[in-house]
């Protein structure tokens, strides 16, 4: 497939993106510093917050329930606006929005660290998530915008590691700031980070060519409130909700979201361009994607109560052993991304997701009384799996797509991997309540068995569609 690579001409002090990345050196290493830093920022921004709850929750005088919103806020204000922004990148520019979103997220920040209120912390969490979708939208496409074809699985092999190295930090880091400070410095330490991306970003973000169309704010609407309704809908299900009111929710939500993919089919530059999932493999790798961070989200939600209540650990055995999972993950990645440079996504996603399914399935058959060296290799081979699938999987889909909808891919990529960890994490609280896990022994035994089951259901599921791939050309 012809790709249009023809770039702007370079604006001083920026340097423009060649035809095929930047050249090697001080401009690309700069370049990826950049995006490193508000990726990191984004990730953490959820990890180190849910460590703090307790303390927040105590200090503002609401309920453990109610603190939960302090994460929800976040997640859903970045959910529904991951597909506008991405598609905002392709007409404005991906530096643009990238750096738009680096000051929301700081404005967010400081709200977040001032807060006097509850209310005024959830404004301000919400701020932060739209930051957060700015940055994470447009993610891949700045990979792609940066690194030369032929270095793309290595980029997007990097950006791995960097969420499951932040991933695997954040407690530990957030831990470490609540020893000399209290909850608000969680929230400061982005505002010099955000800083110093904003200023990098400006001289060293490639600049790239802009598609020419007004933004289409029907479907930005559209869109949003499909997936705000679709995760309220979940959530319900998993906190017995009324049977009418998750009706009523899930319903609208797929009403909305036939109407807005018929919008799509109506116009000349769609918000979601729905003939992308025409071609095979990006519709295959989607789909294996989406089962994959189910299979995710069921695991890392269900893993803590299973080591704590189940097996009977304490909180610092419980970090320790949740360490293997994101340590492997961003051992392989790099190496896989480097790969997917060589080989086709389909053998590296086969390898990786057996490894991933197997190693789930090991965990549920864990023995009553095992070792941490017991879970802990079994942990590495799922992460290991994860980590071998990934980066292969999204430079399959970054390059199943011309380089002028590199946005709206990459949109399309951040909305399944949060749509899939939210669906993970709804499907652990339906399962702990149909088991009943609340009563311990035996029946919390059986739900965190079930979870880790279904968690290795869902990444059979992806191996199978993913294999599919094996019969195409690359």
């Amino acid at each position: 497939m012809p790709y249009s690579t023809s770039e702007a001409p370079p604006i001083k002090p920026t340097p423009a993106a060649y035809s095929d990345g930047l050249p090697p050196g001080r401009s690309r290493i700069l370049a990826v510093a950049t995006i490193t830093i508000g990726l990191s920022m984004a990730v953490l921004s959820n990890s180190m917050t849910n460590l703090a709850l307790p303390y927040m929750a105590n200090d503002l005088g609401i309920s453990a329930g109610t603190s939960i919103w302090i994460v929800n806020a976040a997640q859903i204000a970045q959910m529904v606006c991951l597909l506008p922004l991405a598609a905002l990148g392709d007409i404005v520019g991906y530096r643009h929005v990238y750096r738009a979103g680096l000051v929301v997220f700081c404005i967010g920040s400081l709200g977040c660290a001032l807060a006097p209120s509850f209310g005024w912390l959830l404004a301000a969490r919400t701020f932060q998530g739209l930051g957060a979708a700015g940055l994470m939208a447009i993610q891949p496409a700045l990979v792609r915008a940066i690194y030369p074809r032929n270095m793309l699985g290595r980029g997007l092999g990097f950006n791995t590691t960097v969420v499951a190295t932040t991933l695997a930090a954040g407690p530990s880091l957030g831990a470490a700031l609540l020893t000399i400070s209290s909850w608000p410095v969680l929230f400061a330490v982005y505002i010099p980070l955000g800083l110093i991306s904003f200023f990098l970003g400006e001289r060293y973000l490639p600049r790239t060519v802009h598609v020419r169309h007004p933004f289409d704010v029907l479907s930005a609407i559209l869109s949003g409130v499909t997936f705000g309704l679709l995760i309220f809908g979940i959530d319900g299900m998993a906190h017995g909700h009324s049977r009418q009111v998750i009706l009523a929710e899930l319903g609208s939500a797929v009403l909305l979201g036939a109407l807005f993919v018929w919008r799509q089919t109506r116009l000349a530059h769609p918000m979601m361009p729905i003939d992308i999932f025409r071609r095979p493999l990006f519709s295959l790798s989607i789909t294996t994607s989406s089962c994959t961070f189910v299979a995710q989200g069921l695991a890392y939600i269900s893993l803590p109560f299973f080591f704590h209540t189940v097996l009977g650990r304490d909180a610092t055995d419980t970090g320790i052993l949740l360490t293997a999972w994101p340590v492997a993950l961003a051992t392989v990645a790099p190496f896989a991304g480097r790969l997917a440079d060589r080989y086709h996504a389909g053998i590296l996603g086969a390898i990786g997701l057996s490894s991933m399914t197997l190693g789930l399935a090991l965990t549920a058959l864990l023995p009553e009384h095992p070792s941490n060296i017991d879970i802990m290799w079994r942990l590495m081979l799922c992460g290991a799996g994860f980590g071998i699938f990934a980066s292969p999987n999204n430079r399959l889909m970054m390059n199943a797509v011309p380089r002028d909808r590199s946005g709206s891919a990459g949109g399309i990529i951040a909305t399944t991997r949060t749509l899939g960890q939210t669906m993970g994490a709804a499907l652990v609280a339906l399962t702990f309540g149909l088991f009943d896990f609340s009563a311990g022994g035996s029946e919390a035994n059986s739900a965190a068995h079930a979870a880790l089951w279904l968690g290795a259901a869902f990444a059979g599921t992806a191996l199978v569609v993913g294999s599919l791939r094996m019969r195409l050309q690359r």
